[in-house]
């Protein structure tokens, strides 16, 4: 049976958009997500497209180019500089580029050359260096990959009829794409894997580039943040709640660990957003893992103990799959889960809840959105099969919007 592959359309069409503009396109995320499978597909679609466009593609980390990486970084572009077609653009892929000694001085060598349109991806940590991005200011745009949306993992399970079913696989599992295969084998297998995942990124992207003083604290700022998705949050309160356990740590610390795991893609951090006085909080944020499969072999927690955060966390990653800006909103003494406003300047208000059946848990979800004085549209999410519109808000089930089906999709 040949292997399935989904075809990350939203990404190929960003990659499509940027085809020839004066700029490096840097696919970051987290290790093992699909980056060097997306150039793939990408390079794949552009020779589909334009047959006699010459393409080079490099991956530093497979053995017949393991003897470039041992070079340095001039002899690296002296071959890629022998490849090149002189009266065509060239469109040049190159993985795993924190391989190269200086690789800076690579890129920008690369960069200059009229006839290359560059394409790269690698380590996060050294790609997203503050080196890096002083030398290549304004130089540089980013395209975050993602794990599979739910659309995907519909697509690659192959499974489109049970929906409801399928979807409670995708909060337990997520969307990293070899743990989606190893979780139709068996759980063990999924949660083993992604493990590894934060093994490797901890070993090879975070402990060697930062002063990690020790291993276990370390783990326990992964374990707090993992465990408190979607709960306002801070270094300072995180700090308190440990030390006040035995396990002292200062808040110095605990910020930059937080650091390391956003740099690296395994956590997003969301700031507030004052909804009336229209400006920015600077504190108590949420913090948002990568994937759920991963935040929940992580912790090893039963999945019914807090669908409700899971949600959000899926709610979340969506949004940003689509291209949204995301705050926290704050409206009065009420709290508003997202305000998301997307590349036409459009801004929506979403709440989200496991269900609101409760009318308590109703009244309480509607409130926030209920203050909310401007005329934007305003959504309640919920895992109840019921749709339709309260007072001007829409309510929709999550698989529906998460397809989406219905106006609030």
């Amino acid at each position: 049976m040949a292997e399935k592959h989904v075809i990350r359309h939203g990404y190929l069409k960003t990659l499509e958009d940027l085809r020839d503009k004066n700029l490096i396109k840097v696919v970051t995320g987290a290790r093992r997500i699909g980056k060097s499978t997306l150039l793939t597909q990408y390079r794949d679609a552009l020779n589909a497209k334009s047959p006699d466009a010459p393409t080079l593609s490099i991956n530093f980390d497979e053995p017949e180019y393991r003897f470039l990486a041992e070079k340095g970084w001039k002899d690296v572009y002296d071959f890629i500089s022998l490849a090149l077609h002189s009266e065509k653009m060239n469109y040049i892929f190159l993985d795993e580029i924190q391989n190269i000694p200086q690789f800076e001085k690579l890129l920008e060598g690369l960069f200059v050359h009229p006839k290359i349109d560059l394409y790269i991806t690698g380590s996060n940590a050294y790609l997203l260096s503050s080196e890096l991005a002083t030398l290549l200011t304004g130089r540089v745009f980013e395209i975050n990959v993602l794990p599979f949306s739910f659309s995907e993992f519909l697509e690659f399970n192959g499974n489109t009829e049970n929906t409801d079913r399928t979807f409670v696989n995708y909060l337990n599992y997520g969307g990293f794409p070899e743990a989606v295969k190893l979780a139709n084998v068996g759980e063990s297998y999924s949660f083993r894997y992604l493990h590894s995942i934060f093994r490797n990124i901890y070993e090879n992207d975070i402990k060697p580039r930062y002063n990690i003083h020790s291993d276990i604290s370390y783990r326990e700022i992964v374990d707090f943040l993992a465990d408190s998705v979607g709960s306002p949050t801070s270094p300072g309160n995180i700090a308190k709640v440990l030390t006040n356990s035995g396990k002292k740590i200062d808040n110095k610390s605990v910020s930059k660990y937080i650091s390391t795991l956003i740099d690296s893609y395994i956590f997003y951090r969301a700031s507030r957003y004052d909804i009336k006085g229209k400006q920015h909080l600077t504190t108590q944020e949420k913090y948002y893992a990568v994937d759920t499969g991963l935040r929940n072999a992580l912790l090893g927690k039963e999945l019914s103990s807090d669908r409700g955060h899971l949600l959000e966390n899926i709610v979340y990653l969506e949004l940003l799959r689509r291209e949204n800006q995301v705050w926290i909103g704050k409206i009065g003494n009420c709290e508003v889960d997202f305000v998301a406003r997307d590349n036409a300047g459009v801004t929506k208000y979403i709440q989200v809840s496991q269900s609101v059946k409760n009318p308590e848990t109703l009244t309480r979800e509607l409130a926030a959105l209920d203050k909310i004085p401007d005329h934007n549209e305003k959504i309640l999410i919920s895992a109840d099969y019921e749709n339709g519109q309260r007072n001007g808000i829409k309510q929709v089930n999550i698989v529906n919007w998460l397809l989406g089906r219905g106006e609030a999709g």
